[in-house]
């Protein structure tokens, strides 16, 4: 018996064969008859009861499966062993959430109407910013002082307190960007992360407000992700489904993160940015068409794609 085989039946009890697929019983919907078509070779199944449906046996394994089950099946599928992930990071188990404060000169642009707000408004509306935006991603702006004439955009940690912003200059000033000094390996937002949404992955945080309408936007704030990222740590842990969704140029960059999160057993897709500077720009109906039509990225394709940027 195929050694797949052997863990699925193992998970989902008895079956019979259909051409090359395999009926079982559906643990999602629990119907009696054996709805539950399962193709190993193509690594999907669909129920066809409750239309369940995946394109990775692997949810099946990891949700109704034990431990070894887990770990037979990541050895199987050439996947890292992730037994003592938590080590690789060696992270303090007690280890504190950094926090700052924001700017002193900071104004919130919910709900306020002071005249010195206007340029910075009409700068996020010129970004299709909308005020529904603004009251999401807490935006405001500093009018004088360090950070003057610069929108501020906070990010906050798990215990509701800043850890980050973004200080982008809305009066033409020749340093776009004036970031605090501080650590940014975050996890911008985290307070706000559903890791059980699909996750797409974008370069800074105008993107993530625009790709925030089709899924769970989380900015990289660049172009990479290091596997000692805490980032990378929680996308692991919680093995969620990642949507590449970087700047044209930087498709070697995607690859790379692809990369990394496939050996980790991630399920990747890459969302196709050609024909706009960067995610910020794209129209919401023409991401969600691409995300719907992302391609998901495999160890095969992806051998081509680090092949033909070379």
């Amino acid at each position: 018996m195929n050694d797949k085989l052997k863990i699925i039946s193992g998970i989902l009890g008895q079956y019979k064969t259909s051409g090359q697929e395999f009926l079982f019983s559906c643990p999602y919907c629990g119907h009696h008859k054996l709805k539950l078509s399962v193709n190993i070779d193509k690594n999907v199944f669909k129920c066809w009861v409750c239309d369940t449906r995946g394109k990775d046996l692997y949810r099946i394994v990891k949700r109704y499966g034990t431990f070894k089950d887990v770990q037979e099946w990541r050895v199987l599928s050439g996947k890292v062993d992730i037994t003592g992930f938590e080590d690789i990071f060696k992270e303090e188990e007690e280890a504190r959430e950094e926090v700052i404060d924001l700017p002193a000169e900071f104004i919130p642009l919910a709900n306020k109407n002071y005249l010195t707000a206007r340029n910075a408004l009409n700068y996020l509306n010129s970004r299709g910013i909308t005020k529904r935006d603004i009251l999401r991603w807490k935006i405001g702006y500093c009018d004088r002082g360090e950070y003057g004439k610069r929108i501020i955009i906070p990010s906050f940690g798990m215990t509701g307190r800043a850890n980050f912003f973004i200080a982008r200059s809305y009066d033409g000033d020749w340093k776009r960007y004036k970031n605090p000094k501080v650590n940014r390996d975050i996890i911008f937002n985290e307070l706000y992360v559903d890791w059980e949404r699909d996750i797409i992955l974008v370069e800074g945080v105008f993107d993530a407000i625009r790709a925030q309408e089709v899924g769970m936007a989380i900015p990289l704030l660049g172009s990479t992700l290091r596997v000692e990222s805490k980032l990378f740590q929680n996308v692991v842990r919680n093995e969620s489904k990642v949507f590449l969704a970087l700047d044209g140029d930087a498709s070697r960059k995607a690859t790379k993160v692809a990369t990394i999160l496939i050996r980790y057993g991630i399920e990747v897709y890459q969302i196709d940015t050609s024909g706009y500077e960067d995610v910020a720009e794209m129209p919401i109906k023409v991401l969600q068409n691409r995300k719907e039509n992302a391609m998901r990225i495999s160890p095969n394709n992806q051998l081509y794609e680090l092949i033909r940027n070379i």
